[in-house]
């Protein structure tokens, strides 16, 4: 079982992580931000995983310092439960239709954190968030777990567009740590990650 908590204390934040890519239901989000529950409950939900995240961070600023910091530990916790990636599939991607919305996402978890993000939204937030701040919460999280993400965006609602990527972004994630039945090799010609 690849079982990982994690955490991490600022003076701007206190975050904390439990993550289990092995066994799902266990799904218990508490930002403080509730978008940020609504996406992060249907990225684990749907991705098969189980989650729980407890963070308290400075909202009286804004909801930057926790958003991100939320995105640096769920990372850091993916790479420790990863480990040197032996049996896992690696690769997954996925599209994802949320109404007129739509999100493709491909993922290598490939120990090189890499991200390109692709689509739009309109205004400046949605569900209070910044727009350029789900971005960033991505980036974060690719950098820390080792993942290489392309993630595409369509659609109207900026509200289906962000439950899209996050869905999207959850069901690539479960499939690409799947432990590959009978085969305990490291995904790669290199043997190592």
């Amino acid at each position: 079982m690849r079982l990982v908590e994690k955490s991490r204390e600022t003076k701007e934040t206190n975050i904390r992580i439990v993550f289990n890519p092995d066994v799902p239901g266990i799904v218990e989000i508490n930002t403080g931000v509730p978008f940020m529950d609504h996406m992060l409950t249907a990225f684990a939900r749907h991705g098969g995983f189980s989650l729980t995240i407890a963070a308290k961070g400075d909202l009286e600023v804004d909801v930057h310092h926790t958003i991100e910091d939320i995105g640096i530990v769920l990372g850091t916790a993916i790479k420790e439960a990863v480990g040197d990636a032996r049996g896992i599939t690696r690769f997954a991607d996925v599209i994802i239709p949320m109404d007129e919305s739509r999100a493709t996402v491909a993922l290598d978890v490939s120990g090189r954190g890499y991200l390109v993000m692709d689509g739009a939204f309109t205004g400046i937030s949605t569900g209070g968030i910044p727009n350029d701040l789900f971005e960033h919460f991505f980036y974060s999280l690719c950098i820390n777990a080792g993942i290489t993400a392309h993630i595409l965006f369509s659609g109207i609602n900026n509200h289906h567009k962000s439950e899209a990527v996050f869905k999207a972004f959850g069901i690539a994630l479960g499939r690409a740590l799947a432990i590959r039945a009978g085969n305990t090799d490291v995904p790669s010609t290199k043997g190592t990650l």
